[in-house]
């Protein structure tokens, strides 16, 4: 961006924009100085001062930008009227607008208007700033030609910019460019499930999580209170996208993995990739549903239970009865034990000769080892986590259950050795979703001493990033916490890499509310990666996934992807080197080590051993500077330098050997680096 006429202009209105922000900051301050201090005073003044200082600190969150730009462009319309286009809504003293808030109705043109279609504007205007400093303008004029860039993008001098800038290890948001596919899909109507396809580099993650703040923006009541849900892969993933939404003013947000939604159970250890495969199926939500049925039972003899001189009696048939009665009634599990209890209660008094009411007979009865042993058999009391135990622990059960749904070999897949207690058990990931689709089916145990019974929290709209590596268990599992079938569903087909890799969004959709009408928007423009790392990946896609096409990239890199081809021992010094060399060109810019999962320990001591700051994503994310990721913590991530270690292992090793090879070539921004010493797989050879 050259020197501006109108530079020093928009610089004293951006410094008034900035003085207006920090009026508000100090009116915020000064209502939280009229609370008065203190534990004293009545209960509705403890409650006003709470909900104030509530006020007060959401109002501070929002108004607290940290080094981002509050201003980065301007509209003028054809009327003359003209609105700066910033990250919130600035107002002066006159609660005149000075700034406008980039998800108001206003600000659409800013990022929509195209030559063919200008939307009424005369101009947009894109500005470029080192914090408060505004250093240039890019202006864009809509004359009526219909001209515009190839590719119809916005501000494409501000975007190619942003582009080139060095990445930090945290996704930034993109809000000042925005560009018009993307904009389409943020601005989408709140109801129904949203899919956004897209392929590497397009921008689908953070496009999601600007929805998710344009969302909260127009829909705040209700969705401030039935909540938004982000739902990411994995929690290297988590921390890397954290700090968008604050940055867009929204710090109300819930960031989870799927294990997060059943907190009362920790993932301790890694499942066989064959019952992973079994335990995502479908089938299991039948299998489950059936294995809670087997639990409920009619006795198979008499229950007979001394009572003073004389003795009560239910017998099997009677037993028969209330099962059938409470399997009639009960929508939840262990919601219909209470009725069981009651019908047995009423069958043990009614069997006495003598008139007693069942309310004595519980009382007298209850804590029985016959009366709780006929309970137990009959209908126990089960939480998810004792489900699970008792039916994995058992091929008997397992078999049951299956009614036929499950061959022999899947059946013995499901079955594991019985733990001596139910707390000892270690459960997978695989394992969340069963847990969860169960706890659906038994319901919260009754509370005790007062405490509320656990159950699963719905929200008013679910983002859900890589959803094509979701199994339909785990696609279940969010749509239970879909409150009106609101959701926003992120992926991308070719990067499938889970256990059960759908073939289109069918697949995926038919696991998902269908309350409303499903869109599915596909973003075609490939941002984050150069063209010739982007042709070196798609030789892999078009043998991983032939029926896809990648994205089209928006800008050349500086250099080629580099292959090198070593000997086996020279691998770990070969990859330091590598490494050593992307520091030497991109300053401080990032850097990601992407190793098959068995190399990851290997490479990461052998770039320590040359000096390396090296951090290991499970543990750090992309704090430091080199980072070294397994294969399959890498999806979603952006570096400025990539070194892919070893494809071929890499493709024998994973589910989707391929796939997973496309996902770690689609990860630089700048310069990709491949190291091997083992046969390179046959698309990368050629």
């Amino acid at each position: 961006m050259s020197q501006h006429p109108e530079l020093a202009e928009e610089q004293a209105y951006i410094e008034r924009a900035y003085d207006c922000l920090d009026r508000a900051r100090e009116q915020a301050l000064r209502l939280r100085g009229l609370i008065e201090v203190g534990r004293g005073g009545t209960h509705q003044a403890r409650y006003e001062r709470d909900v104030i200082e509530e006020t007060v600190r959401n109002r501070l969150a929002h108004l607290e930008i940290g080094d981002a730009a509050l201003v980065f462009g301007r509209i003028d319309r054809e009327t003359g009227e003209a609105f700066h286009i910033g990250r919130l809504a600035v107002a002066d003293e006159r609660q005149e607008p000075v700034v406008v808030d980039w998800r108001a109705p206003v600000a659409e043109p800013f990022y929509r208007a195209t030559g063919r279609a200008p939307m009424g504007l005369a101009r947009r205007r894109h500005f470029a700033l080192k914090g408060r400093t505004l250093v240039g303008i890019e202006d864009e004029l809509f004359d009526g030609n219909g001209n515009g860039d190839e590719l119809g993008l916005v501000g494409p001098g501000a975007l190619i910019a942003a582009l080139e800038q060095s990445r930090t290890g945290q996704l930034g948001d993109i809000v000042a460019t925005i560009q018009a596919e993307q904009d389409e899909i943020i601005r989408s109507p709140l109801p129904g499930v949203l899919v956004v396809h897209g392929g590497p580099g397009t921008g689908k993650t953070v496009v999601a999580l600007h929805r998710a703040a344009y969302l909260l923006y127009t829909y705040r009541f209700p969705l401030e209170d039935q909540g938004v849900l982000v739902v990411g892969p994995n929690r290297v993933f988590l921390r890397y996208i954290q700090r968008v939404l604050p940055s867009l003013g929204e710090t109300g947000v819930e960031q989870v993995v799927l294990a997060d939604l059943v907190p009362a159970v920790r993932v301790k250890a890694t499942e066989r990739p064959a019952v992973a495969r079994v335990k995502a199926d479908a089938r299991m939500a039948r299998l489950l549903a059936n294995a809670v049925h087997d639990r409920q039972r009619a006795l198979t003899r008499d229950l007979v239970v001394p009572f003073g001189l004389s003795s009560l009696r239910l017998d099997v048939e009677t037993s028969r009865r209330i099962v059938r009665g409470a399997t009639r009634r009960a929508h939840q599990h262990n919601a219909a034990r209470k009725f069981v209890e009651q019908a047995v209660f009423d069958a043990l008094a009614a069997s006495s000769r003598d008139q007693i009411d069942s309310g004595t007979v519980r009382e007298r009865t209850r804590s029985t080892d016959e009366v709780r042993a006929a309970l137990e058999a009959m209908w126990p009391v089960l939480t998810p986590a004792q489900l699970l135990h008792d039916l994995f622990g058992s091929a008997a059960l397992v078999r049951l259950a299956a009614r036929r749904a499950l061959d022999d070999d899947e059946i013995a897949l499901l079955v594991r050795p019985r733990s001596a207690h139910v707390d000892d058990v270690e459960w997978t990931d695989a394992d969340i979703p069963l847990l969860d689709e169960a706890l659906e089916l038994l319901g919260p145990r009754p509370p005790r001493n007062g405490n509320e019974p656990e159950e699963i929290r719905t929200y008013g709209h679910i983002v859900v990033d890589e959803a094509q590596d979701l199994t339909p268990m785990a696609l279940r599992m969010l749509t239970r916490r879909s409150l009106n079938g609101s959701m926003t569903v992120v992926g991308d087909l070719a990067q499938a890499t889970g256990a059960l890799a759908p073939d289109s969004w069918d697949d995926v959709l038919a696991h998902l509310p269908t309350r409303k009408a499903t869109r599915v928007h596909e973003l075609t423009v490939g941002y984050r990666i150069p063209a010739q790392s982007m042709a070196l990946a798609a030789r892999v896609l078009s043998v991983a996934a032939p029926a896809l096409q990648p994205p089209r990239s928006v800008r050349e890199g500086d250099v080629a992807p580099i292959i090198r081809g070593i000997a086996a021992p020279q691998l770990g010094a070969e990859v330091a080197a590598a490494v050593e060399s992307l520091l030497g060109a991109l300053d401080d810019g990032s850097v990601a080590v992407v190793t098959p999962r068995s190399q990851a320990d290997e490479i990461a001591e052998a770039l320590e051993a040359r000096g390396i700051t090296v951090g290991r994503a499970a543990r750090q994310a992309l704090e430091a500077q080199v980072t070294v990721v397994p294969v399959g913590l890498v999806k979603g991530l952006e570096l400025d330098g990539v070194v892919v270690v070893e494809p071929a292992r890499i493709v024998d090793e994973e589910q989707q050997g391929l796939r997973a090879l496309y996902v770690a070539l689609t990860r630089a921004t700048k310069r990709l680096v491949i190291v091997h010493a083992e046969p390179l797989p046959d698309a990368l050879a050629e």
